[in-house]
């Protein structure tokens, strides 16, 4: 029976309210998709929460956009539309910040002057770190910027002057009230400004700076910063900069740069070269910090791939192979060599490697083999820099160019 005008009116009236409930239950149950505002993401451990999208390519994804921006190193720090990275350009490091959806410069700034590297590659290293409306970014000839993100205009700056072989390459850690980096020498094997104000509150030690992020972890109550410098890892607490461990690791070259890794009490660390992983037991003893080796090998040896912690088991693309280890043991479960010096992302169950010769490989995750659902090339060139996976869009980049790519 034909409804009258008035019924219709009130249907949809009433229909009102409960599309609206509808609508809030579908977002209220959508998962949130959290930013990349650092180097290795959110919690420091290269490991995403994104979910839904397509983990099957025969051939490249869809190209969003694409920029020449120089050589750089850099990593991407992604922040709701926005992208944070590094390129050169007019004689000068330079930091961008690019609309996500689009790559259209929001803003430029040049850090210092440009950074020459015949061996490796020109141009700053570290990624951008952002927190709330502040960016912050080391040159690989050392100024430490802090700049608005809204505008790019520099807030405060400082200058180390004790340069490892490569340039600085760790990235700036906001820890609290704090932004924290490796100055090495005179600067502090680790320095702590009032991220505010640049004003410097405490340094630790006067090892060489070598190419590590500095690493936070929480013990017992209590909140430390892992420092991996030129010959060796130390430790100190969070707020004050007291040295509370301190371990000897030497390398060739001083090349400490894959990032530590704290889980269920124990300390991992790697390094490249002839020296290997080994993991250290943390322990509390008559108020003082105490770590033991469980074990040292060299199943994992990275050189600058930071691992990737899932399970109790190691991922990394090191200086040989594509490796699987165990965590609490050290014991290798699986190799696929001539996979090395790639860099690695794990999202919704699955390994992105990103290999030097820019193809990408995506796997399940799993402790008895990687087989790859996808297995195409993605760039061309030397890719050392880590990809990032913000809001299903795939952000990588070889030394001169950003590419994003749509994996919805």
């Amino acid at each position: 029976m034909p409804r009258t005008q008035e019924q219709s009116r009130k249907m949809h009236s009433f229909s009102k309210p409960i599309a609206l409930v509808a609508v809030m239950i579908l977002f209220a149950a959508a998962p949130a998709v959290a930013d990349w505002p650092q180097f290795r993401g959110p919690n420091l451990d290269g490991i995403s929460s994104e979910t839904g999208f397509k983990t099957k390519w025969t051939s490249a994804p869809p190209v969003k956009w694409e920029r020449k921006l120089g050589a750089a190193f850099s990593s991407f720090a992604c922040v709701g539309d926005r992208v944070y990275t590094c390129g050169t350009a007019g004689g000068k490091q330079m930091i961008y910040c690019l609309n996500a959806d689009t790559g259209k410069t929001i803003w430029e700034k040049a850090i210092e002057k440009e950074y020459p590297e015949s061996s490796g590659g020109d141009g700053p290293r570290a990624t951008p770190t952002v927190d709330g409306d502040r960016v912050y970014i080391l040159g690989a000839r050392g100024t430490l910027l802090c700049l608005n993100t809204e505008s790019g205009s520099e807030l405060w700056r400082t200058t180390f002057s004790h340069m490892p072989q490569w340039g600085y390459s760790g990235s700036v850690l906001i820890e609290g009230d704090l932004a924290i980096s490796s100055g090495g020498a005179k600067d502090g094997a680790l320095v702590a400004f009032d991220k505010i104000t640049g004003k410097r509150i405490w340094k630790t030690g006067d090892d060489a700076a070598s190419y590590a992020t500095p690493y936070p972890f929480d013990f017992q109550g209590s909140r430390y910063i892992v420092g991996f410098t030129g010959n060796s890892a130390l430790i100190v607490e969070a707020a004050t900069g007291k040295l509370v461990w301190r371990q000897p690791w030497k390398t060739d070259w001083k090349v400490n740069a894959a990032a530590p890794i704290f889980h269920d009490g124990h300390l991992f660390l790697t390094s490249g070269y002839k020296t290997g992983a080994g993991l250290f037991k943390v322990a509390m003893k008559d108020g003082e910090l105490s770590l033991e080796q469980v074990w040292k090998n060299k199943v994992l040896m990275n050189k600058f791939q930071s691992c990737i912690l899932h399970e109790g088991k190691l991922y990394a693309s090191d200086q040989k192979a594509l490796v699987c280890a165990d965590f609490l043991t050290g014991t290798e479960l699986w190799r696929k060599p001539r996979i090395k010096h790639g860099t690695l992302v794990l999202a919704d169950g699955n390994l992105i490697l990103l290999t030097q010769d820019g193809r990408l490989r995506i796997a399940p995750v799993s402790a008895a083999d990687f087989k790859p659902e996808t297995d195409i090339e993605l760039l061309s060139d030397r890719c050392w820099t880590v990809p990032v996976l913000h809001r299903g869009k795939l952000f990588a980049r070889n030394l001169n160019r950003a590419v994003c790519f749509d994996l919805k």
